[in-house]
């Protein structure tokens, strides 16, 4: 497991703005979140905190905003890397993740943040794409109800467990709870 980081994906104060993101699901996230960040910690793994730098001017992760800031469960987290990016990916952030990981020789790593069908989803395929072998945390992820195109909306659980068929249908990452994932820890 030394080749194996914990990418925590904006786990970020503006996600409790309820009145600008509406309802969520997984109240139990952000304990999980902070147990797969205990664990890494404590067995040295490499960890990295990305944050969401939004350039829209209404939204609470603008830079500069409280809501920027991480969320409590990260105070003391000591990363291993943070960086921010504007996009979905982690990839395609401020700084060359795909690089950063190969230099130190990471081969696999564990995905866990908010929201669940965006970045980390996004992030967990590109991940697959570039050969990575990829995790996501389910239980350690958490979305919100979305209307589609047609005005339907489909609420933060139906959200969750799509980006879960899609990764685990796709091939692009195994789909495991915080219980297994520090299971495979031991």
């Amino acid at each position: 497991m030394t080749n194996t980081a914990l990418i925590l994906i904006d786990v970020q104060r503006g996600f409790d703005a309820a009145g600008f993101w509406g309802p969520r699901n997984n109240p139990g996230a952000e304990a999980n979140i902070k147990a797969l960040l205990d664990a890494w910690r404590e067995r040295r793994l490499p960890v990295v905190m990305v944050h969401h730098d939004s350039p829209k001017p209404d939204s609470p992760l603008r830079p500069g905003q409280e809501g920027n800031d991480f969320k409590p469960e990260l105070d003391g987290a000591r990363p291993d890397l943070v960086f921010g990016k504007k996009v979905n990916s982690a990839f395609l952030g401020d700084v060359d993740l795909d690089a950063w990981l190969k230099t130190r020789g990471i081969t696999s790593f564990v995905l866990a943040g908010i929201q669940t069908n965006f970045c980390c989803e996004t992030t967990a395929r590109m991940g697959g794409n570039l050969g990575y072998d990829v995790t996501l945390a389910l239980d350690a992820t958490y979305t919100f109800d979305l209307a589609g195109p047609d005005g339907a909306v489909l609420t933060a659980d139906e959200l969750a467990r799509a980006t879960a068929t899609n990764l685990h249908g796709g091939g692009f990452a195994a789909v495991k709870s915080t219980k297994d994932v520090l299971a495979g820890l031991r």
